[in-house]
């Protein structure tokens, strides 16, 4: 029985246009008890490989945490699965706000140690005694309160091109290194202060902030559904979007426009733009924000450098690359030196200074 995928993201995309249908992009996630992951995993797998599901499925003994495609007119016997199983029925699905057939080429459904790395020993701390969620109506009066410090819980790369107005956006690499920042930013202000929290869907929040409970801090919230559902709201509610620029997603899209302001600047050229490209070298395919202008000049590449590997023949850089790995570059998300121009991240000593005014 065939339990993973076999088709190449090319062969999936010829399969998709041939179709013709409209498909449904989601993610949804749930922290719960699964005793054996790996028959779990296979299950899924068997099932959503019949309903022509295709993303990236992490299952663990803590939960899962999916991000998917789907044909649309499946949707609703996608949903009737998900209801046979105890703790995935009536889950929140998360529907994209902006829709692309081509987000996922792949059904990948894979075990790992948990839905979220997150580097924290669960041991050690009650993970069910998580912070107050809130709507987006109740996430606007609060992040308004001169009481309130807003963190964004995302990476460097993701708040650079989108973030809440007066939001703290961590300089950091990983969701790990943000707990620690704040933690130590506001050890002072544990009981005074309300800490408010958001990411894309919401799933770094619920270990966050059952973590920050637990390190002492009396006031903590979390935005229900994060961006995502919080973009739905304030359009079926007619309320204030309070989101400046775009949300960015893990799949093919890599973001959706919130609103019409660009806040980031090209990593070439400092011009105003949003756009990440993945350097077109296939040795390094590094991920950076490159304008039209620099797209053209620098054939989508991220360095003069990677634009003369890429011009080279196929075969001549495929041996270029024989027994070697890809660039470190790949890691570094718009980091690399030879990238100018950076992004201006407000920490929270500088919230602070302003709400203490």
């Amino acid at each position: 029985m065939q339990l993973y995928n076999k088709l190449s993201a090319k062969e999936r995309a010829a399969l998709i246009e041939e179709a013709g249908k409209d498909r449904l992009t989601l993610s949804f996630y749930q922290y719960a008890k699964i005793e054996n992951p790996q028959e779990f995993r296979d299950q899924l797998f068997i099932v959503w490989d019949t309903l022509d599901v295709l993303g990236r499925i992490y299952v663990a003994t803590e939960g899962i945490n999916g991000q998917l495609s789907l044909p649309a007119d499946r949707f609703n016997e996608f949903k009737t699965h998900l209801d046979t199983i105890d703790f995935l029925k009536d889950i929140r699905l998360n529907i994209a706000i902006e829709q692309d057939n081509m987000s996922f080429l792949k059904l990948k459904v894979k075990v790992r140690n948990k839905i979220v790395a997150d580097g924290l020993n669960d041991d050690t701390f009650d993970v069910t005694n998580k912070g107050v969620h809130v709507d987006a109506e109740k996430f606007n009066e609060l992040i308004e309160d001169d009481k309130t410090v807003l963190v964004d819980m995302r990476n460097h790369y993701e708040s650079e091109i989108g973030h809440f107005k007066n939001a703290v956006t961590p300089d950091v690499d990983t969701f790990r290194e943000s707990l620690d920042i704040i933690e130590d930013d506001l050890k002072e202000h544990k009981d005074d202060k309300n800490l408010v929290m958001y990411c894309t869907g919401g799933i770094r929040c619920e270990k966050a902030s059952a973590y920050f409970k637990h390190k002492g801090f009396k006031n903590v919230f979390q935005l229900e559904g994060g961006i995502i559902e919080y973009t739905r709201q304030i359009k079926e509610q007619d309320l204030e979007n309070k989101f400046i620029g775009k949300n960015f997603v893990f799949d093919e899209r890599r973001a959706e426009k919130i609103s019409e302001d660009v806040i980031a600047q090209c990593h070439q050229c400092g011009k105003p733009a949003d756009i990440h490209t993945n350097c077109a070298n296939d040795a390094c395919h590094l991920l950076f924000i490159q304008c039209d202008d620099c797209k053209e000049e620098m054939d989508n590449c991220c360095s003069s450098t990677c634009q003369e590997i890429h011009a080279l023949p196929y075969e001549e850089q495929k041996a270029l690359r024989k027994g070697q790995g890809n660039s470190n570059d790949i890691f570094k998300k718009g980091r690399a030196d030879h990238l100018t121009y950076k992004k201006n991240l407000r920490n929270i000593n500088d919230v602070l200074k302003k709400t203490e005014g």
